[in-house]
């Protein structure tokens, strides 16, 4: 979802996710008391369930694009309540809300990309970093490994750690406890490039320009640079029904191919 979507269907969101987290924790083996009707709709429940509910708004709003005026925000929940009109239509927010996206999102991309930039050189020089395409990819070894090597014909189970320059994490392996197995093919260039060739128990942090990272699509932050700590725990085989829907998905590429060849020989045909 792009921060247009997200500022729009901000309610929505919020709500969704309230929504997600009650199922996550329904989902999990807890073991609690049931809660009875009575108690579900009391005043204590249903003034906990609000503030709870206020401050997944609040985080919505933390928004690292645009930063909305707080104490606009609760003037205006005030007044909806009050049914006074509000100050502008529904589309004269969305176009705002666009307009705002757009530029706030170009200069953000255009500083971090400078970033990136300036900090690949400099991070060059310190000890241990080795670069594995120049200037876009760096690797700094934490722990040698002694077991096999990572390969275009393997799949990696590891743990990772992703955070930005600024070491702000935006994911995390260890939040599930377990390692997670990963096909590289799948990946961006950049993180891909600095994994192959790692042995098991190696664990290894990258530094990945935005060029062979996400850029500027994906869901995270426009033009970051991408800082990953990455431990292999083991390597697993691709399964045969894995490697069967590979070659299928080859084959179809390269009729597809063939078939615009051959399109575009018909049309030089009839232009001559």
């Amino acid at each position: 979802m792009n921060y247009k979507q997200h500022l729009i269907c901000l309610s929505a969101l919020v709500w969704a996710s309230s929504l997600g987290f009650a199922t996550e924790m329904a989902e999990e083996k807890v073991e609690k008391k049931e809660m009875t009707k009575e108690e579900v709709f009391s005043e204590e429940n249903v003034t906990k369930l609000s503030e709870t509910y206020g401050h997944l708004i609040y985080k919505s709003l933390n928004n690292p694009i645009f930063k909305f005026d707080i104490e606009a925000v609760f003037k205006g929940m005030r007044d909806a309540q009050e049914g006074k009109t509000s100050p502008m239509t529904d589309q004269e927010y969305e176009e705002a809300i666009g307009q705002i996206q757009e530029l706030s999102f170009k200069e953000m991309a255009e500083t971090n990309l400078k970033a990136a930039d300036e900090f690949l050189v400099k991070n060059l020089s310190e000890k241990g970093v080795i670069e594995l395409e120049k200037g876009k990819l760096q690797a700094l070894v934490l722990q040698e490994g002694t077991g096999e090597e990572v390969t275009e014909e393997t799949i990696p189970v590891i743990h990772y750690l992703g955070k930005y320059l600024d070491g702000t994490v935006f994911g995390n392996s260890q939040e599930t406890g377990n390692p997670i197995s990963i096909d590289l093919k799948h990946t961006i260039p950049g993180f891909r490039q600095g994994v192959l060739g790692m042995k098991v128990g190696e664990k290894r942090r990258l530094f990945i320009h935005p060029d062979i990272g996400y850029g500027t699509s994906g869901q995270l932050l426009p033009n970051s640079l991408l800082v990953f700590e990455i431990e292999v725990t083991k390597l697993e085989k691709p399964s045969k029904e894995e490697k069967e829907a590979e070659k299928e998905s080859k084959l179809s590429s390269e009729d597809e191919l063939d078939d615009i060849d051959e399109n575009d020989d018909v049309e030089e045909e009839d232009f001559e």
